[in-house]
């Protein structure tokens, strides 16, 4: 990874840098300029923080309290950075006619002054790409105006990532309809994981009886009543692109931790499989009390304060998108705690 410059540096080049005629960049050092590099455009187009993408729910979990999955995978990540279509050549040149040339071409490579972007995508100035290699990025006639296609430019929801430095080429051209054939291309499964991370699904609160309080040795029924999970579907697109991936997370188990060392659980495992109609376990009923449930707890042990009991849904995922792409990705979980109060009965012998 290269060195980032300081603060200070950075401040005095995007000063040097708004004079007319300048050629260099800010950010060389690896440190984005400190300057209007946001998205002032409202579209996500001057910021390589800001993606393309269009994220809808197509399916479930559209109501209540929702959550994000967490990986069971810990070492599972979401790809750190792509490249995607930003700019049209029109588009580009208005851009930089209307902005004066203030914005990013790269993660880690921000452009303040019109001459910067002129010099490269107008006048065919070659400039250095942000890779390992320090390679070069040939220039441009005239924004390629007439030529159709798209400007290219990388994108990183977190420039702080190091692998975010993958993707490295400031802003390039490609033909229209044409991903370009390089790392870090977009690709569905790309999508499919870049979805993952908006996967929204339902708080894992469940019934118990006796309810928030329970009996030493006693057991404690757990249930959720059918429909409460169902499958939730996110899409995501990539503008310009034929590139979409659909990412579906499908509820298979609960599982409890009692928040004790002190109790059983039903089944010995903690884990209750959710039932085809999105139900789990089976209510209590009366005078079902000495029996054991499909599902819950048994404390073994009064409580001073109450335990938090622990219910988490694990959700496999899998994705399909263009082309008949698809697969699998890590199961994720969405955990929610409760207060259980266990009591003891007390008797007197006569």
């Amino acid at each position: 990874m290269r060195p980032r410059t300081s603060a200070l540096v950075v401040a005095a080049c995007a000063i040097i840098l708004l004079l007319p005629g300048s050629a260099a960049a800010i950010g060389e050092g690896g440190e984005r300029g400190s300057g209007p590099s946001g998205n002032t455009d409202g579209n996500g187009k001057v910021s390589a923080g800001v993606s393309q993408i269009r994220i809808s729910q197509v399916q479930g979990g559209s109501s209540g309290n929702r959550g994000n999955l967490a990986p069971i995978d810990t070492d599972w990540e979401p790809p750190a950075c792509w490249y995607e279509p930003v700019f049209t050549p029109e588009e580009l040149k208005e851009f930089v006619d209307r902005t004066g040339g203030h914005g990013d071409v790269g993660i880690h490579q921000s452009w303040y002054g019109k001459g910067l972007w002129t010099d490269h995508y107008r006048d065919g100035e070659v400039q250095d790409n942000m890779d390992d290699d320090r390679t070069e990025a040939e220039g441009y006639k005239n924004y390629n105006i007439g030529k159709g296609g798209n400007f290219w430019r990388s994108v990183a929801p977190d420039d702080s990532h190091p692998d975010s430095w993958d993707c490295g080429r400031i802003m390039f051209w490609a033909p229209d309809n044409q991903v370009p054939q390089i790392p870090n291309a977009p690709t569905p499964q790309m999508l499919a994981e870049y979805a993952y991370e908006h996967v929204k699904v339902p708080d894992t609160e469940v019934e118990v009886r006796p309810q928030t309080k329970s009996t030493v040795n006693l057991p404690t029924w757990v249930w959720l009543d059918k429909g409460k999970f169902e499958d939730v579907v996110v899409r995501a697109e990539l503008p310009r692109t034929n590139l979409y991936a659909e990412t579906t997370a499908h509820p298979v188990s609960l599982t409890l931790e009692p928040g004790t060392e002190d109790a059983e659980t039903f089944p010995a495992d903690g884990t209750c499989r959710i039932n085809d109609d999105g139900s789990i376990g089976t209510p209590y009923r009366k005078g079902s009390a000495d029996q054991d449930p499909p599902c819950g707890i048994t404390y073994l042990r009064a409580s001073d304060k109450p335990y938090q009991l622990s219910a988490s849904i694990t959700w496999e995922i899998s994705w399909e998108g263009t082309g008949g792409a698809g697969g699998d990705l890590p199961d994720g979980t969405f955990e929610t705690t409760q207060d259980m109060t266990v009591q003891e009965i007390q008797s007197v012998n006569r």
